[in-house]
């Protein structure tokens, strides 16, 4: 297994309530491990990735 790499990703203060509420719910260490969820998600289920990366969704425009 691989190490982390520690980096800086900039959210939006609801974005950020989101993953603390997703790693509360799902008992996860923290909000970087939901955010890893999110993103394994994304790598594993190809399908889905048009629906994730092609669907504009602005919801700060």
């Amino acid at each position: 297994m691989s190490a982390n790499l520690e980096f800086t990703v900039h959210l939006k203060p609801e974005q950020y309530e989101f993953l603390k509420q997703m790693a509360t719910q799902y008992n996860l260490p923290d909000e970087s491990k939901a955010l890893r969820c999110l993103i394994n998600f994304a790598m594993t289920e190809k399908q889905h990735q048009d629906d994730i990366f092609k669907t504009v969704r602005c919801l700060y425009c």
